[in-house]
């Protein structure tokens, strides 16, 4: 399927795709890990060679994030895996830099993952989603829609229904490992390094605290008096 929607420098984007067949990619936390950290590692405009990644480390000690001191394809500005699918909030830094990026990371991770799980084929279901962030409004509320989605694995029909236990949803948001969560609330906390250039971004969370209580709103809102905003439908992958 040919693309309608043309990436352009200094632009945001929600990127995002699923398995194909909506099946699982993320079957344990060495999934995870390769996944994160060929986004840093594959986020550079000079052709990567991941022989050499594993030469350097074994599966089971692979980093999260390996430091990138190349030319970024792209600057994340927040990232959520989830098992069969994931979201990520990225900012066009050179021409065709999100589609190399998307094209270097889906790729070594599909050889990866089929090479893991002795399969064959596609991974992920076609070419990759993206929705255009041209409004300031759309663009913040990615930010907590991305964060959000985590909450799905422990309470599928949160948005029509309202969350049950909001203290017990909030303490899972921050222990939840693999998303940006942690880097804007409490960021001095991680273990490993951030794959995000925040100054990429504007600045709609001035401090931990600001983050914590727009997370705390949406978590808090109820379907019979408010409207959950949808960054798009297609953006809700099951």
């Amino acid at each position: 399927m040919q693309r309608t929607l043309v990436f352009s420098i200094d632009e945001y984007y929600h990127i995002y795709n699923r398995g194909v067949d909506k099946r699982v990619v993320f079957n344990d936390s060495t999934d995870y890990v390769r996944f994160v950290t060929l986004l840093s590692y594959c986020n550079d405009i000079k052709t990567i060679n991941i022989r050499d990644l594993k030469r350097k480390y074994k599966d089971s000690e692979m980093p999260f994030v390996l430091p990138n001191k190349g030319d970024p394809l792209v600057e994340i500005g927040a990232w959520c895996l989830m098992p069969n699918h994931f979201h990520l909030l990225l900012k066009e830094r050179c021409e065709g830099g999100i589609s190399k990026f998307m094209l270097k990371v889906t790729t070594a991770y599909t050889m990866y993952f089929n090479k893991r799980y002795g399969r064959s084929g596609a991974l992920f279901q076609g070419v990759f989603k993206a929705e255009h962030l041209d409004n300031d409004n759309y663009l913040k509320y990615t930010f907590s829609y991305i964060h959000l989605n985590p909450v799905k694995l422990i309470q599928k029909d949160w948005k029509n229904n309202g969350i049950l236990d909001i203290d017990n949803t909030f303490k899972f948001l921050k222990g939840y490992a693999y998303s940006s969560y942690l880097d804007y609330c409490e960021s001095s906390k991680r273990e490993w390094l951030t794959l995000l250039n925040k100054e990429a971004f504007p600045k709609y969370f001035i401090d931990d605290h600001v983050f914590e209580r727009e997370i705390l709103d949406w978590l808090r809102y109820q379907p019979s008096k408010n409207v959950l905003p949808e960054v798009n439908p297609r953006a809700e992958p099951e």
